[in-house]
């Protein structure tokens, strides 16, 4: 009978750190991490005005925009109408109900609430 030889392993200090302190230490990270604390906001309105306006602004901008892409393809449908360009009433109709869409913008997003 053969006898079997059993070595032990000591682990070194850095081993050691890295079996068993970093585990815990990313779970201690991940446990604080996850941990929320309800806060409590005093001057929401004047947080919030500012961004609120540039909102209004921009929404008012793509709108105004849109009324003028609107009237643009309107004439020009009427003059390749009068022509009887059949290209030019297909691009013009596309420019009219991108025109509508960007003119009503503002109205449906007003309506969804932003």
């Amino acid at each position: 009978m053969k006898r079997e030889t059993v070595t032990v392993t000591t682990f070194s200090r850095k081993e050691r750190m890295k079996k068993h302190i970093v585990p815990m230490a990313a779970g201690i990270i991940t446990a604080v991490s996850m941990y929320a604390l309800p806060v409590h906001a005093s001057g929401v309105s004047e947080v919030l005005n500012p961004i609120n306006n540039l909102k209004t602004l921009v929404l008012s901008i793509i709108g105004a925009v849109g009324v003028i892409v609107l009237a643009k393809n309107v004439m020009e449908f009427a003059q390749a109408y009068q022509q009887q360009d059949s290209s030019s009433m297909n691009s013009a109709l596309k420019g009219i109900v991108a025109g509508l869409i960007m003119a009503a913008i503002s109205a449906v997003m007003t309506f969804l609430g932003f």
